[in-house]
C-alpha cells in the first residue's frame, strides 16, 4: 500500500490506460454538455445597476451608502418586490403555502444581491429567468428605495408640521389674549406706547409745573396721562413686551412650519443612477464551460482511482 500513489506508478497507469482516459473524458464532456444545457438547467440572466445616495442626511453613524444598503435590504422592500413580480409561479410555490414567505425570501436572497462597492456606490444585481424582468427588477429596487426614503422623511416632516401647528395655535391664542388686554389698557389709560410716551409725558408735566401752568387745561391733560402712566404703565409695558416676544416667537415657528411643509410637499429622488440596468443578451447561469471542465476533471480523477485499485488488486 506504500507505493499505491507512487508517481511512477501513476504515470505508468496513465500511459497504459490512455485510451480509457480519453473515452472517459469524451463521455464526461458529452454528458456534462448535455445535462448543463437549457433542457435540464433553466438558464438565468443577470442585470446590474449602480446607484449613489443623494438628497439624504445622516441618520446614524453609518455612511450614506451603508444606510442605502440597509434600506434596500429591508423586508419592506423585499415584500414589495415579491408582490410586484410573480416569482412564485416560476418556482411553483403556492401563495397559500404556510411557508410561502420563507421560500420566497430564500429565493429572493439567492438571486438578488445588494452590496457596497469600494467607490461608495451601491451595486444591485438580479438573476432571473427572463432578461427583461431582471432589468425591470433592478429598476423597481431603485423606485422602491426612493419611495421608502421619501416615506421616512415625509413621516418626520409631517410629525414636525403637526407639532408646529399645535405650537402656533397656542401662541396665536396667547397673542390674541395679550392684544385684547393691551387694547383695553390703551383705551382706558391713553397709553399707546409706554416706552415712547413715558419720558415725554414726564418731561411735559414737569415743565408745566415749573412754569406755573399746572392749572391750565393742557397741563391737566398731561397730569391725567401722567397719573395713568403711574397707575397702568407697568401693566402696559409688560403687555407690550409680551406681545413683541410672542410676535418673534410666532415668526420663528411660522418659518419652521413653512420649511417643513415645503420639504413634505417636495417630490424628489434619493438616489443617483451611476449605471443603469439593461436586459442581458446572454445567460449568466449556468456557466456551461465551467460545468464541463469540472465534470471532465472529476471523471478522469475517479477513473484514475478505479484503475489504480484494479491494477493494485491484480498485483496482489
Amino acid at each position: 500500500m506504500n507505493n499505491f500513489f507512487d508517481n511512477q506508478r501513476i504515470f505508468t497507469l496513465i500511459w497504459k490506460r490512455k485510451f480509457h482516459f480519453v473515452i472517459v473524458g469524451v463521455i464526461a464532456i458529452i454528458l456534462s454538455a448535455i445535462f448543463s444545457g437549457p433542457t435540464f438547467i433553466r438558464p438565468m440572466y443577470k442585470s446590474t445597476a449602480r446607484i449613489y445616495p443623494s438628497n439624504i442626511g445622516e441618520m446614524s453613524e453609518e455612511s450614506k451608502t451603508e444606510q442605502m444598503v440597509e434600506i434596500i435590504n429591508s423586508n419592506d422592500i423585499k415584500l414589495k418586490m415579491i408582490e410586484s413580480f410573480p416569482l412564485n409561479e416560476d418556482y411553483k410555490i403556492k401563495k397559500d403555502d404556510p411557508l410561502y414567505l420563507t421560500y420566497m425570501f430564500d429565493i429572493y436572497n439567492k438571486n438578488i444581491s445588494v452590496s457596497k462597492t469600494q467607490y461608495e456606490t451601491v451595486e444591485l444585481s438580479v438573476l432571473d429567468f427572463y432578461p427583461q424582468r431582471a432589468s425591470d427588477m433592478c429598476d423597481s429596487l431603485i423606485t422602491f428605495y426612493n419611495q421608502q426614503v421619501g416615506h421616512i422623511y415625509k413621516a418626520k416632516n409631517l410629525e414636525m408640521i403637526q407639532i408646529l401647528e399645535n405650537q402656533l395655535h397656542k401662541k396665536k391664542t396667547e397673542y390674541d389674549s395679550v392684544v385684547t388686554n393691551l387694547n383695553k389698557v390703551r383705551s382706558e389709560s391713553g397709553i399707546i406706547d409706554f416706552k415712547e410716551q413715558v419720558s415725554e409725558v414726564t418731561r411735559g408735566y414737569m415743565t408745566a409745573l415749573a412754569n406755573g401752568r399746572g392749572s391750565t387745561s393742557d397741563a391737566k391733560q398731561i397730569k391725567n396721562l401722567y397719573d395713568n402712566m403711574i397707575e397702568s404703565g407697568a401693566q402696559a409695558y409688560l403687555l407690550e413686551r409680551n406681545m413683541n416676544y410672542l410676535i418673534k416667537n410666532i415668526d420663528s415657528l411660522q418659518t419652521l412650519y413653512d420649511l417643513n411643509l415645503s420639504e413634505y410637499e417636495k417630490v424628489i429622488t434619493y438616489s443617483h443612477v451611476v449605471e443603469k440596468a439593461f436586459p442581458a443578451d446572454k445567460k449568466a447561469y449556468p456557466v456551461r464551460w465551467l460545468i464541463v471542465l469540472f465534470s471532465l476533471v472529476s471523471a478522469v480523477f475517479m477513473a484514475m482511482l478505479v484503475f489504480l485499485v484494479l491494477d493494485y488488486r491484480k498485483e496482489q
